[in-house]
Order: C-alpha cells, then structure tokens, then sequence
C-alpha cells in the first residue's frame, strides 16, 4: 500500500468461454450474487442499473456501485464507494482463441481518513485474497454458463 493510501489488486486468468460471452457476464450486476459468495444481494438506487447497492451477506460495508463506461467486449470499469474507502475495477478481456479470453482484473482501492487507511494497511493480504477468490468463483461460473 502506498503513502497516499491507495493499493493496487492485479489478477490474470484465462477463461474457457469466448470474449463476448466473458465480457456480458462480468459486466452484468444481476449476476454478481450467483459468484460472488459474500454478496447477498444487488438493489438499484436509481430507476436503471448505472448504480446500485452491493449488500454483503455479513458486516456493513455497503458499496454503491456505478458503471463507467467501457469498450465491449475488451473492457468494462465499475466504481464503488463506501464510507471508509473507494474502488475502480477494471476488467479486461482478450481473445486468446474462440472459447477462450484472457480476463485481467485490476482494483484500485483508495482508502478514506485515518480508520480507511488502517483497514487498508491491516487488510491488504485479505484484500488481495478476497479479489483472487472472486476472479476464480467469475472464472468458473462463465465457464458454467
């Protein structure tokens, strides 16, 4: 974690399932409580689905979520924000043949006052492992699909 109290998550897999296929299913909010297995589950916050809340099954930490624009099927970044700390993931998705991609994640955390930057610093392996997990859960679930 850097002074300013960012940090940076990189995972790289290769996804057998084609690059469309990989890049409509990670960009799809509805479908993140079918992998992620600490989200209970996504509520709108606006009449679409450009930002939502992601509900955890335990704790408090509640992100809004909102979409930024990408390039499908080669990229697509979601922005979270909760009170302690902010998170640009970026997906990118590179075909390696017709069933398979290449799906890079990368997560931006920028941790917020004094309690954000301690969370950040004590949690950083945690936080790593938890965005490793997630990326293997996405992986076999676009494969499932």
């Amino acid at each position: 974690m850097h002074l300013d109290g960012t940090m940076k998550s990189v995972v790289e897999l290769d996804v057998e399932a084609p690059q469309e296929k990989v890049a409509e299913l990670f960009e799809d909010p509805w479908t993140f409580p079918q992998w992620m297995d600490d989200l209970e589950r996504i509520e709108p916050v606006s009449g679409s689905m450009s930002r939502f809340r992601l509900v955890p099954k335990k704790g408090t930490l509640v992100f809004i979520a909102r979409v930024v624009n990408g390039e499908p099927p080669h990229h697509a970044q979601l922005a979270l924000d909760a009170p302690t700390v902010s998170v640009s993931v970026t997906g990118r998705f590179r075909k390696l043949s017709d069933q398979t991609t290449r799906l890079v994640s990368e997560e931006i955390f920028q941790f917020k006052g004094l309690l954000g930057h301690l969370f950040g610093w004590l949690g950083r392996g945690a936080i790593r492992r938890a965005h490793r997990r997630h990326m293997e859960a996405f992986k076999r679930f676009a494969e499932s699909q």
